[in-house]
């Protein structure tokens, strides 16, 4: 019985992790592919793992196996746009949608530009909408590291947009 609950206490765990990964942009499969990894560690190194930080555990294995497996294909994409087609006012203007795409993909573009913890950063804070608190407990670093890595990813992020910009 107990066993039974402890599988049902994981499972809505890994689903608030997939949810999280989904949110944060990761493509359906490799949310999936992560999230399966994340179990799959979680079963092998369970008796070390403190309970109070398990979600925190289970949502930094998730993120580094995504990064990982990015950093060996070369790729970092996050899919915004699937978010954009649910709103209604982008499917009664498709031009809206086209620029709104477009925009998309710059923004893509330029999160890929910046280092893994800076992309990550930026959007933990203005697409999650999470405080400094709860990224500086996600990630594991302290509130004034978030807030100065923070402004740093915002300065990088900028200069790049000003580049591309002057570029164009």
């Amino acid at each position: 019985m107990e066993e039974q609950s402890n599988n049902d206490y994981l499972n809505k765990e890994l689903n608030i992790v997939f949810r999280f990964l989904i949110k944060k942009g990761v493509s359906h499969t490799d949310a999936e592919d992560a999230v399966q990894e994340t179990a799959y560690k979680y079963l092998r190194y369970s008796d070390s793992i403190r309970s109070s930080n398990l979600r925190s555990w289970l949502i930094r294995v998730a993120l580094n196996y995504y990064y990982d497996q990015c950093r060996k294909n070369k790729k970092y994409i996050f899919n915004i746009e699937d978010q954009m087609l649910e709103s209604q006012e982008y499917r009664e203007l498709p031009e809206i949608f086209l620029i709104a795409k477009e925009r998309t993909e710059d923004f893509n573009r330029l999160l890929s530009k910046l280092k893994p913890l800076f992309a990550e950063l930026l959007l933990l804070k203005y697409q999650s909408e999470l405080t400094y608190a709860e990224i500086s407990k996600l990630i594991g670093i302290d509130n004034n590291s978030v807030k100065m890595n923070l402004f740093r990813a915002r300065k990088k992020f900028l200069k790049l947009y000003e580049e591309e910009k002057n570029e164009r």
